[in-house]
Order: C-alpha cells, then sequence, then structure tokens
C-alpha cells in the first residue's frame, strides 16, 4: 500500500480516536469537522512531509537558518488555522480580510525582520526564507479584481523573487557544505512542487468560504490619537493591509496649490516682494557682459551619470531580468551573476561599456547610442534595435544576432559564433568583425550591404546586394 496514504489514513484515525476521548476538537488545532476536512488533512500531509525536509536540514546548520525555518513552520501552522476558519466564516469585505490573515501577516512580519540590520554571513539563507513566504498569500486570493494572481500562478512567481537568493545558497555552499545544498533544495521543494500542487489540488480559484458559517470581525475604526508633542512615524504597511492613503485634502498643500491658496487668503500677494531699483535692472548691470565664457559653458553641460529619461538602473527583477537602464558615461558596468534562465534588457544608455559574464537566454539593446557590450554565451538571441553607434563583442557562441532599424554597429564575433546566423532591417554602416586564421593575425573585417538591386526575371525578383567600386 503506497506510504503516504498510509500516513494519511493513520492522521485521519488518530482525530477520531482524540475525538471519541476528548469530546472536543481533535488534538492539533482548528475545529473537528473542518480539520477532517480532506483539503486539511493534505495540508498536514504537505507540512510533514515537505516542512519537515526543511527542518531537518537546518538542525543540521543551526544558527540562523535553523531560526528562519522555525519562523517559516510558524507561517504554514498559521496558514493551516486560517484553512480550518475560513470552513467555517462567511467570505468578509476587504477590511475583515486583513484582519482575518492579521495572524499570518504578523508572521510574515517577524520573519522579515530578521534580513533588517546589519547583513549576516547567512543573509542569502534569510531572504530566500523571507521572500518565499510571500506565496502564502494566495489564500488572499478574491478574484481576479482583488490585485493578486490566481493562486497557482502567485505561489510560481512568489517562488522566483525567493529563488535569486536560493540560488547564491546553491552555488556559495555546492562543494562547501551538502547540509545546506540540502536546506536549500528542500526549501524549493516546498513550494515547488508542494505548496504549488497543494493549491492546485484544493484551491485553484482561491479559498472556499462558508456560506453560512460565522461573519468575520472587521478591524475597529481607528479613534483619533490625542495630541502629543512629538507623535511616533506611522508602522510600515503590512502584506494585506486594506487601509487606503491618507486623503489628499488632508495634506499640506505643496507647489501651485499652495500659491493659489495664498491668493484666495485674501492677503496682499505683493506684500513680500522687494522693489527692483534702476541698478538692480540687467540692462544697467556692467557685471554682465553677454558673452558666455568656457567655464561657464561647461557648468551647464549635464551630468554624466544621470539621463532625462530617468535614474539609472542595474537591477534584477522578478529573478528573470536583468534591466539595464539610462546609464551615461559608465564604463565598468558588469553582471557576472546570472545564469541560462534570465534575461538582459539594456535601454537608453549612452556612452557606456557593460560586460555579462556568464551564459543568459536573451540580451537586447535598445535606444542606445555609444554603447559597447562584452557577453560571453546567450541561449536564444542578441538583438539591437533602435541605436547609433554600438559595438557588440561576442566572446563564445550566439545562434541569431538581428540588428534593425540601427545606424553605426561593430560586431566581434569569436571563433565559437562564426557559424552565427546574423538578420539586419533598415540598419546601415554594420560592419563584422572575425578573428583571423592565426593566434597573431589580425582581425578580418566585412561590411554587411545595406543597398540592394532587385530585378525581376523567370517569373520573380531577384534581389542582389549592390557594391561599389572606385574608378
Amino acid at each position: 500500500m503506497d506510504e503516504k496514504l498510509i500516513q494519511r489514513l493513520e492522521s485521519a484515525v488518530s482525530r477520531l480516536e482524540s475525538l471519541s476521548v476528548g469530546g472536543g476538537a481533535p488534538v492539533g488545532d482548528g475545529g473537528d469537522a473542518a480539520a477532517l476536512d480532506p483539503s486539511i488533512i493534505a495540508f498536514d500531509d504537505l507540512r510533514s512531509q515537505f516542512v519537515g525536509r526543511v527542518r531537518s536540514a537546518a538542525e543540521k546548520i543551526g544558527g540562523q537558518v535553523l531560526d528562519v525555518t522555525k519562523i517559516v513552520e510558524e507561517a504554514f501552522q498559521a496558514q493551516r488555522q486560517l484553512l480550518i476558519k475560513i470552513k467555517e466564516t462567511q467570505k468578509p469585505d476587504m477590511s475583515g480580510l486583513a484582519e482575518f490573515l492579521k495572524p499570518l501577516n504578523d508572521v510574515i512580519v517577524k520573519a522579515t525582520k530578521m534580513t533588517e540590520g546589519r547583513r549576516s554571513d547567512f543573509f542569502n539563507h534569510l531572504k530566500a526564507a523571507v521572500d518565499s513566504l510571500t506565496a502564502l498569500a494566495w489564500i488572499a486570493y478574491t478574484g481576479k479584481d482583488c490585485g493578486l494572481s490566481m493562486p497557482i500562478a502567485h505561489v510560481e512567481e512568489s517562488w522566483q523573487m525567493a529563488e535569486f537568493y536560493n540560488n547564491k545558497v546553491l552555488v556559495e555552499f555546492r562543494n562547501k557544505d551538502p547540509n545546506h545544498v540540502e536546506w536549500a533544495k528542500a526549501l524549493k521543494e516546498l513550494y515547488l512542487p508542494g505548496l504549488r500542487d497543494y493549491v492546485k489540488s484544493h484551491y485553484p480559484l482561491g479559498p472556499v468560504w462558508s456560506a453560512t458559517g460565522k461573519v468575520a470581525v472587521s478591524a475597529p475604526p481607528k479613534s483619533p490619537a490625542p495630541s502629543r508633542p512629538m507623535p511616533p512615524p506611522p508602522p510600515p504597511a503590512s502584506l494585506f493591509s486594506s487601509e487606503s492613503p491618507q486623503a489628499s485634502s488632508s495634506r499640506p498643500k505643496k507647489g501651485m496649490a499652495a500659491v493659489f491658496d495664498e491668493i484666495n487668503s485674501g492677503k496682499p500677494v505683493t506684500g513680500g516682494l522687494r522693489k527692483v531699483t534702476d541698478d538692480m535692472k540687467t540692462k544697467n548691470r556692467t557685471d554682465r557682459t553677454g558673452v558666455i565664457s568656457a567655464g561657464e559653458k561647461e557648468g551647464r553641460v549635464s551630468s554624466p551619470s544621470f539621463s532625462k529619461a530617468g535614474p539609472p538602473k542595474l537591477e534584477l527583477q522578478m529573478g528573470r531580468k536583468w534591466v539595464v537602464e539610462n546609464q551615461i558615461g559608465r564604463k565598468n558596468l558588469v553582471i557576472d551573476d546570472c545564469d541560462a534562465k534570465q534575461s538582459v534588457y539594456i535601454f537608453g544608455c549612452k556612452d557606456s561599456v557593460l560586460q555579462i559574464q556568464g551564459k543568459v537566454n536573451n540580451i537586447t539593446i535598445d535606444k542606445c547610442t555609444k554603447m559597447g557590450v562584452v557577453f560571453t554565451d546567450v541561449v536564444a538571441a542578441f538583438e539591437v534595435v533602435n541605436c547609433n553607434g554600438v559595438e557588440v563583442q561576442c566572446q563564445g557562441s550566439a545562434p541569431t544576432i538581428s540588428v534593425d532599424n540601427t545606424t553605426g554597429c561593430q560586431l566581434y564575433l569569436s571563433k565559437d559564433s562564426l557559424e552565427t546566423s546574423i538578420t539586419t532591417a533598415k540598419s546601415s554602416e554594420i560592419n563584422i568583425l572575425v578573428p583571423g586564421a592565426g593566434p597573431d593575425s589580425d582581425w578580418g573585417e566585412h561590411a554587411l550591404p545595406q543597398q540592394f538591386s532587385h530585378v525581376y526575371k523567370d517569373g520573380h525578383f531577384v534581389t542582389t546586394p549592390v557594391s561599389h567600386s572606385g574608378g
């Protein structure tokens, strides 16, 4: 007989025995009928099988890793209690839902505090565990307009955020300590496939609330606080907060709103202005000649590290996509912690150089000027779009390189990438440089054609590149 089925039967029998002996709720948490529901028994199996594995690995490591694992255990215990209560409670409104989910949110807030302050030697473990707890928020799904993805998708997306740090643990301890590797693998299996398959089997459309159960209690309205000389700062927003942001009418007005308030107040609007005398007028000042010096002109040049389009970025988003944006005058940009499932998107950069040290899935350069990119390998394609004067060097292999709507592009290929398929469209001044036959040979430069001749022949058009020769 299947071992997992035997465990579930034994768990059900123990609950029935506790009911017959105690005449009340079974040993554990929750009401009698709800605790014997198949979905709750399956969740107990999930905890004993997957959470137990993470706990066993953490006990071999100890310290902060064990501490954060205990909080993960506590969070799953809190979710179990909520699943039982959901079967006995009517669906609440948003305010009531936030109050209902408060026990789980409190555990997640406690876990988050472990990652604050000075970074410890086990920071990657802590972040992986803490970020993974976001997956438990699937229980807050109430419909397509609630702001959350569907429960199964939410679990998968939440793990993607945690996987970035979990992979760091695997890489760091791969050849050092197998206990850490075991812990990281067990943490992943807790969510994929563990929690994901559980949600898929029992709550693919979200939690099922009772139609006839008790009504969830909403959070009591906050009474105005007594006047104090120094009120404390507001607490950070919680994961399931339902409070709306402060109304704009209660905030102090700034900018033009404050100006119009001053005008409408009835006070003399020129009361604070100074009188301009003749010697203050520009035409009468002797210190202004109308000639701009070189120093003044140089001082007006915009900063080389900031773009008008926005602040510079170099970050990994959702564990899947590296974003490099608005980098200007930066020659030492490096991405060295990447893998074959991630993509790199470079946008709005100028006069900068980026090195990508490792294999990635896809690289795209968009709307960049005088940008240099050095990469090792790509799995899918390297794309250059809407650029001007870019240089690209492939040190490994790339199946496809495409250049679209670009003026000026230098492509340096390695010996491993000579069979790359290069596609160009609406582009000019495309030069390909290939290594010579010997180690000391010069690079060979080949200009790709940008003009073509189309001749109608034998029932179809024949297209050939146009070559120019000097006379």
